[in-house]
């Protein structure tokens, strides 16, 4: 959402204001900075052992004097977090608009990714305006009987690459500076989903520990989600091979210029199918399923599941079969052309004003 509430406040005739959730403040901040985006409101929900309830039940309360306040014309939620389908909720109970950016992911099982795809199917019957990242989110939309103010605008965070990634760029990673990117071949490695926590979690971390024996001349980079169910299971698994790095989560300009740096990606993330094809990165997804097929038919990522070995014989594929590599390698993103927000800030204009018209903004 950066890159678009920067694109909103370029706008002189809307005043765009930020409330933050407050989860994860560490990762938040970093984020925030990297942008110099500074808040209006923070709700500040973090909590030692918080479950989905008590996020939910945190945010409707946060939000709804806010909006009584600040009557807002719009508010807009992004993607699939339990933090969106709430806020949508509080507004809607408010009775006032809501956009969904990145609106009609679906992966058809409301178990997987879990709460995820129940939390986009609920947003976006709550949502008045949808901002869909490919034709394909637009379809599942009309599947659902919902074709009114439907854009195709592209992602809004193949914009943010604009704001982050530059060919002199310093990580504030003293690890990821000590790696030579162009001697050697760097394997980015994110697995933290709730899905996965337990046995295919212990599975991704065997395949990888597998990959670091077999390529000593590879290194493997896994910045470790903060959660102690994550890092306890690839810290035991994964701490004492030398070619492994397992560093905290980075923040949103060092992901972004590894991203650009790597030779390629295994992940269980949504954002990293969309993000690594742009840099030309073969995306293997660690999950039985994706809300983003349009990556999968592109060729740009690969779904492998989380048995160990069909995880080890792909990545081992794309590390020995050069042909395999530029193939995923060079397919198109379909994720668009860096002008999503441009399109979303249109689209506003147009609903709220006459003089502007909406026609024609969707990607073509």
């Amino acid at each position: 959402m950066c890159p678009l509430v920067l694109k909103l406040k370029e706008n002189k005739d809307l005043n765009c204001l930020v409330c933050l959730t407050g989860q994860h403040k560490e990762m938040l901040r970093q984020v925030m900075d990297a942008f110099r985006i500074i808040e209006d409101y923070n709700l500040d929900v973090m909590k030692d052992k918080q479950s989905l309830t008590t996020i939910t039940s945190s945010v409707l309360n946060g939000m709804e004097p806010i909006l009584k306040e600040e009557k807002p014309d719009l508010v807009l939620v992004h993607g699939d977090t339990t933090t969106s389908y709430a806020a949508a909720l509080a507004a809607f109970y408010q009775q006032i608009p809501v956009g969904h950016v990145e609106a009609g992911l679906r992966t058809g099982d409301i178990y997987s990714p879990f709460p995820e795809e129940m939390n986009r199917l609920l947003t976006d019957r709550i949502s008045t305006y949808y901002f869909a990242p490919t034709e394909l989110n637009r379809e599942n939309l009309r599947k659902e009987g919902i074709t009114g103010n439907v854009y195709v605008t592209g992602n809004t965070v193949i914009d943010s690459f604009q704001y982050t990634v530059r060919n002199d760029y310093t990580f504030s990673s003293n690890i990821l500076n000590e790696l030579d990117f162009d001697n050697h071949r760097v394997v980015l490695i994110t697995a933290h989903r709730r899905e996965n926590l337990g046995k295919p979690l212990e599975h991704i971390c065997s395949a990888v520990r597998r990959l670091s024996e077999k390529y000593s001349d590879v290194m493997f980079v896994y910045p470790v989600h903060l959660n102690p169910a994550v890092r306890n299971t690839v810290f035991t698994a994964l701490s004492d091979v030398a070619n492994i790095r397992l560093i905290d989560p980075v923040d949103v300009l060092d992901m972004h210029n590894l991203l650009s740096r790597c030779y390629m990606v295994m992940t269980d993330s949504g954002g990293l199918q969309e993000e690594a094809p742009h840099f030309g990165k073969p995306v293997l997804v660690m999950r039985t399923e994706t809300e983003r097929p349009e990556a999968v038919e592109a060729g740009t990522v690969k779904v492998v599941g989380v048995d160990e070995e069909k995880i080890y014989s792909e990545a081992k594929l794309l590390l020995d079969d050069n042909t395999v590599y530029n193939r995923m390698a060079r397919a198109v993103n379909p994720y668009g052309d860096g002008h999503a927000c441009e399109r979303i800030d249109k689209i506003i204009m147009a609903n709220s004003y006459p003089h502007y018209s909406a026609k024609d903004q969707s990607l073509s």
